[in-house]
This record gives C-alpha cells, sequence and structure tokens, in this order.
C-alpha cells in the first residue's frame, strides 16, 4: 500500500494504532502474519523483543451513521439480546441500502481485540442466526490474527450482511467506463457481464454493440447499458447458463450499470453527455498497458475530475506487454494523480485483501485512486477487479437518499422510443421524489414552453417490472398513446405541483480547463445541465474580458432554446467550445 494511504486516513487512528479501516486486515489464506498496527512476530504479554509495550491496535471509533458495525463477541445473547441484535442489523442495512459490514472481536472505540477460536465460531453462528431473521445472507471477507496482550491467538473477521432481494429493491450502483479509444472497455464490460474471456480480437465486446458501423469498425460511437450482478452471497450472476436480463435482475441483491462511453474525441460531447445525464455513482477509466496516457484519456480525466465524480483505474492488454512496461504505466499513473490538479492517492491493488480495503477506502475518501492491472484475454487479476465491485459500498448515505425521496418527482428524458403493443416509453433518471404506476405527471418544456399532462402506464428497471420508482433509480417508463413526436431528449417529467418555469439567460461560474487561444464575449459554447445539452452564446463575462486556460469567472449566457430550471435542480453543469 502506498505511504500517504496511512498519512491520509492517520487521523482516524490513536496514537500507535495501525493503518485506517481495512489497511489492517488480511484477505483470508493471505502471506503475511504481522499484527494490527504492531511489529511482526507474536510477543509475549504484549511485549516486543526490545521490552517496549506493544501499543494497541485501533480502528477509528464506531460511527452512530453508516453500515458498518462493531462486535466484541456474539455468544449465546438471551432472547431479548438477541432482538436487540436484528433491530441493530436492521438499522445498519438501511444505512447501506441493504448492505452492512460487522467486525467481529472489535470494541466500540475501535480496539482490536480478537477472539478465540470458538467464541469467533460462536459468534458467527450467531450472526448467521440474525441475518437469517431479516432475510439476508453474510460472507465472511477476511480473517486477521491479533497478538496484542495475549498469549493464546485470537482473531478479528470481517464479515460482509448482504439482504437477499424483495420487489425489485436492490442495491444499485452505475459506474461510467472512460477511456481513450482501443483501450479495451467493451471488451472488459463483455468479459465481466458476458463471463467468457475475449480471444484477443474483440470477441467479447460484440454483444455490446448498438449500430452496424460499431461493429464494423469496432469502435464505441453510441451509450450502451450493461449489468453484473452479484448476489447475497456475493457470488457473480451473469449470462452464462444462458440467464436473461430479467433473471440476473431477479437472482441480484446488487446491480453493477456500466454505462459504456465512446473513446474516440470526434464523439466526445455523446461521452459528456453520458457523464452528466445519467448521474454515475463513479467513474472507471481504462488504460491500455501498451499506449499508456494517450489520445483522450487526460480529457477523460479531467472531465471526471471537473465534475467531481469518484473514479478508479484499470490498466488493461497486461498480457501484451513485458512487467517492465506495465510498470512503467502504472509510474506514468501514479504521478498524473498525484499532481496539484488531481491531489489523489494511489492505490495499487494486487491482492484480494487490497481489493476489499480499496473498495472501503475509496467509498470513505474522495482523494483515494485504486489502480488495477488485469487482461481480458488471460483473465490475470480480473477476479481482484469482481471483489472490488461486490463490496463496493453506495457512496451516498441513506439520509440524502431519504431527503431526495421526499421531494417533488422529477425525472430526466434520456432516451425516447415506440414499442410495438405498449407506445411510447421514454428512459432516462428518477432526479428526485418517487414514481409510481399511474402517477400524473407534466412533460416539457416543449417549443413554445408549454408543459403537457400524461400518464405513467408501467415501469421497468433493467428490464424487469417494477411498481414504485425512488430517486437515483434508471427506468424506463411506459406513457400509453402519448404522441412521440411532442417528445425529445433533454425534457423533464415533473409533478403538476412543482409549477415549472423556463429560462433562455443564465449566469454561471466558470473555470477554463483548457483552450487555445482565450475566451471572451460571443463565444458560441455547448452547455450540459444534467440531461440537456443545448448551444449558448456568452453575451457578458463579469469583472474580466477574457479568459485564459485556467481561469475562473462568471459569465453570462442565452441559450438557444428554452430549457426548465427548477427550484430544487441539483444538476452539473460543464460548457464546452463548439
Amino acid at each position: 500500500m502506498d505511504s500517504r494511504v496511512s498519512e491520509l486516513f492517520g487521523g482516524c487512528c490513536r496514537p500507535g494504532g495501525g493503518p485506517a479501516v481495512g489497511g489492517t486486515l488480511k484477505a483470508r489464506g493471505a502471506g503475511s502474519s504481522s499484527g494490527c498496527g504492531g511489529p511482526k512476530g507474536k510477543k509475549k504479554n504484549g511485549r516486543n523483543r526490545g521490552g517496549k509495550a506493544n501499543n494497541p491496535p485501533y480502528l477509528p471509533p464506531e460511527a452512530e451513521d453508516g453500515n458498518i458495525e462493531y462486535k466484541l463477541k456474539l455468544v449465546n445473547p438471551s432472547q431479548y439480546r438477541f432482538e436487540h441484535l436484528v433491530t441493530q442489523m436492521k438499522w445498519r442495512l438501511q444505512e447501506g441500502r441493504g448492505e452492512a459490514v460487522y467486525q467481529i472481536g472489535v470494541e466500540d472505540n475501535g480496539l482490536l481485540v480478537g477472539l478465540a477460536e470458538e467464541e469467533m465460531r460462536a459468534s458467527l453462528k450467531t450472526l448467521h442466526r440474525m441475518a437469517e431473521k431479516v432475510g439476508a445472507d453474510i460472507t465472511v471477507l477476511r480473517e486477521r490474527e491479533v497478538d496484542y496482550d495475549s498469549d493464546m491467538p485470537r482473531k478479528i473477521t470481517e464479515v460482509l450482511v448482504r439482504k437477499v432481494p424483495d420487489n425489485q429493491q436492490f442495491l444499485d450502483l452505475r459506474v461510467a467506463v472512460l477511456g481513450n479509444v482501443d483501450s479495451g472497455k467493451s471488451t472488459l464490460l463483455g468479459v465481466l457481464t458476458q463471463g467468457e474471456l475475449d480471444n484477443g480480437r474483440g470477441r467479447a465486446r460484440l454483444n455490446l454493440f448498438r449500430h452496424l458501423h460499431e461493429i464494423q469498425s469496432g469502435r464505441t460511437s453510441s451509450i450502451s447499458f450493461e449489468i453484473l450482478g452479484f448476489n447475497s452471497k456475493g457470488e457473480v450472476v451473469n449470462y452464462s447458463d444462458s440467464r436473461t436480463a430479467e433473471e440476473i435482475c431477479e437472482s441480484s441483491s446488487k446491480m453493477i450499470t456500466f454505462i459504456d462511453l465512446a473513446g474516440h474525441h470526434k464523439y466526445l460531447h455523446t461521452t459528456i453527455f453520458g457523464l452528466t445525464s445519467y448521474c454515475p455513482d463513479c467513474a472507471l477509466l481504462l488504460v491500455s498497458a501498451n499506449t499508456g496516457i494517450a489520445g483522450t484519456t487526460r480529457e477523460h480525466l479531467g472531465l471526471a475530475l471537473a465534475l467531481k465524480v469518484p473514479f478508479f483505474v484499470v490498466v488493461s492488454k497486461i498480457d501484451l506487454c513485458a512487467k517492465t512496461t506495465v510498470e512503467r504505466t502504472v509510474r506514468q499513473l501514479e504521478r498524473v494523480l498525484k499532481q496539484p490538479g488531481c491531489h489523489k492517492v494511489p492505490m495499487l491493488v494486487t491482492s484480494e485483501d487490497d481489493a476489499v480495503t480499496a473498495a472501503q477506502q475509496f467509498a470513505q475518501s474522495p482523494n483515494v485512486t485504486p489502480i488495477f492491472t488485469l487482461s481480458s484475454v488471460s483473465g490475470e487479476s480480473l477476479d481482484l477487479l469482481k471483489v472490488f465491485l461486490n463490496i463496493l459500498p453506495p457512496l451516498t448515505n441513506s439520509k440524502e437518499q431519504e431527503e431526495l425521496m421526499q421531494q417533488l418527482t422529477e425525472f430526466q428524458v434520456d432516451e425516447i422510443y415506440t414499442v410495438p403493443e405498449v407506445g411510447t416509453v421514454v428512459g432516462g433518471t428518477l432526479s428526485s421524489g418517487i414514481c409510481r404506476e399511474g402517477d400524473q405527471l407534466v412533460v416539457g418544456p416543449t417549443d413554445d414552453g408549454c408543459f403537457l399532462e400524461l400518464r405513467v402506464c408501467s415501469i421497468q428497471r433493467n428490464r424487469s417490472a417494477c411498481r414504485v420508482l425512488r430517486a437515483g433509480q434508471a427506468a424506463t417508463l411506459a406513457l400509453g398513446d402519448f404522441d412521440r413526436a411532442l417528445l425529445r431528449k433533454g425534457m423533464v417529467m415533473v409533478s403538476p405541483e412543482m409549477n415549472p418555469t423556463i429560462c433562455s439567460v443564465f449566469e454561471a461560474e466558470i473555470v477554463l480547463l483548457f483552450h487555445a487561444t482565450t475566451f471572451r464575449r460571443g463565444f458560441q459554447v455547448t452547455v450540459h445541465v444534467g440531461n440537456v445539452r443545448q448551444t449558448a452564446v456568452v453575451e457578458k463575462i463579469h469583472a474580466k474580458d477574457k479568459l485564459r486556460t485556467g481561469e475562473k469567472a462568471v459569465g453570462t449566457r442565452r441559450k438557444g432554446k428554452d430549457v426548465a430550471i427548477f427550484p430544487t435542480l441539483k444538476a452539473w453543469t460543464l460548457l464546452s467550445l463548439c
């Protein structure tokens, strides 16, 4: 692990303690046996070989919120205590939107005490009973021996508790896939979702392409979606064994939705639209090991930073390169990530223990950036990425989710279809509120600035029927016989109580990331606000006549068409030069 990771999380640990959460634990069966935060090797009576006291290893104190629970031991609890523990587990699962992590052998203040083998077995048995009571499964992530102040071997165990899905309310994380053209984005997604390795000539990516010219050129030019499911035991559920998308959704407790974006520079506006419209939870930046940081890689990295999207890095095609070439590419990535513009802490993942640690620290701090090196042909280190995706917790807490659900309904229209025997269907993301079958909404704005009434006939998530759609979830809505000609991408469907208004002039704070000359009055730009993509003209730059690369100012813009603006709008805004 990079020493800067420990420095970053050092404020959470007690003096003399080990690294942050997860950094002190080791995967089951993993090699080293050094104590958590203490010197290597077993000591007697808590003393090291030099005669100095072995400082107690600590994790950060247990937080009341969140999905992480510390338990010293769970041995033969009374019925009253057992019911209290079950209620506590329900709360942790709710905080993690269906997932919780239990640290067994740890006190509430974070002290790693550990348990004897017999006590640990009894505690895990009790934990299993608790999980059955709430309809969940448990998976042991890793175990670790602790040698502080004890002659007997003692262990701490980290356990993932995941709820079995009910009523299609599985945990759904959206991951945008970025990277230069020919870096292997579509191939990697094909291998992950189809369950079969690539043949080295792009066979795995064929099922992801949506157009004939993409198959002929081998380059993605549109936005496509692929799903990877994990069941309640952490096992991958994919298209192998002739599973359909509906069967994957029914069997999965956690769903990873990959948003495959274009890598070629001429499709950059499509990539920006995918990042701003679909509101990904995080991004996967793919870098080819044999070419390094080339082409649009820096631009995609800059987009993720500008939009404040957390990202991790995957170095692909390591089967084509010598080990020294892969190491050189990783060093190049680390230098770029540590630059003042990024301020990231790279973390190279080389083992299952590293993958679990990376998932936890990635969720705790936006500065930590895991780096994976793998091959889609040989399958080397592919399992580490799957472990990371399986453990990765939701990056938004339950309170934020509840606040969004209490707001009025707002659905972004990103795709429009006509389905035989169904009628007009729109696809997009519910930004706020709750949407149910039969709800009456208004959609707009039209060319004359009006909003039209409509009714939601049915809802589907990941191609499976769903009765209730909650804020942050993506879905398709059937609108029956509503005229498709009245709809266009960039519209919104909102509750009539919102009383939406429109505008054609607005002010924006601008940071000029890069431009060859200067940015001044009269410039024509493309504005990306959520799912809105519209041309605009700069009418005025306040306090300055022009901007150069890296400068910041407030500017006034006039859009080509009216766009709906709401008091509750929380969207990313990006301006790209035409």
